[in-house]
């Protein structure tokens, strides 16, 4: 049986990818929905090149067009982040994903509520992340989910059905493991 693509944060399998040096494994994803799913890992800060560990970033600015700044040192990679981003949501184009998994309050990877500074420590609104933000504008009917959502039950279950219809193959025995 073929497993469906489906994009995801690359923390969330398990590869120390994040901004500390570490990852946000999921074995939920891990181990019952990698039983349907073929996992395509992307994480935005490490593919744009910078290393693992590295400076924490935030969001800043105007919520509607954030700024993607380094905590400490105030480095902008917002143009830099979103050229990369156009770049590989053209190379993900074909690779044919059904769906995509970000990692939530992720200044990159976060596909709602990430909070945007207004100013230095103080909040200004929210945003998704720069790339969630480019991929669900530039694959509007690819679903997608944070992994704070897929643990809602009925969130959950519509994500994955919305998978399923969208490659359009059914995979007998798949869908009981995915809903315990």
């Amino acid at each position: 049986m073929d497993k469906i693509k489906v994009g995801i944060s690359s923390c969330l399998l398990g590869n120390k990818v994040r901004y500390d040096g570490g990852h946000q494994q999921d074995r939920y994803i891990t181990d019952t929905l990698g039983q349907c799913f073929d996992w395509l890992p992307v994480c935005p800060e490490v593919e744009y090149g910078l290393g693992a560990p590295r400076e924490a970033m935030r969001l800043e600015g105007d919520p509607e067009s954030p700024r993607l700044v380094t905590i400490h040192t105030n480095v902008d990679h917002t143009e830099g982040m979103r050229a990369w981003a156009r770049k590989r949501l053209r190379d993900l184009e074909q690779e044919g994903l059904r769906g995509f998994i970000f990692k939530s309050r992720s200044p990159s990877s976060g596909m709602r509520g990430v909070t945007v500074h207004a100013s230095p420590g103080m909040p200004g609104g929210e945003s998704p992340g720069i790339f969630a933000d480019a991929f669900m504008k530039y694959f509007p009917h690819v679903p997608v989910i944070d992994d704070s959502l897929l643990h809602d039950p009925h969130l959950r279950e519509n994500f994955i059905e919305r998978i399923f219809t969208l490659s359009r193959s059914p995979r007998p025995g798949c869908l009981s493991p995915l809903f315990p």
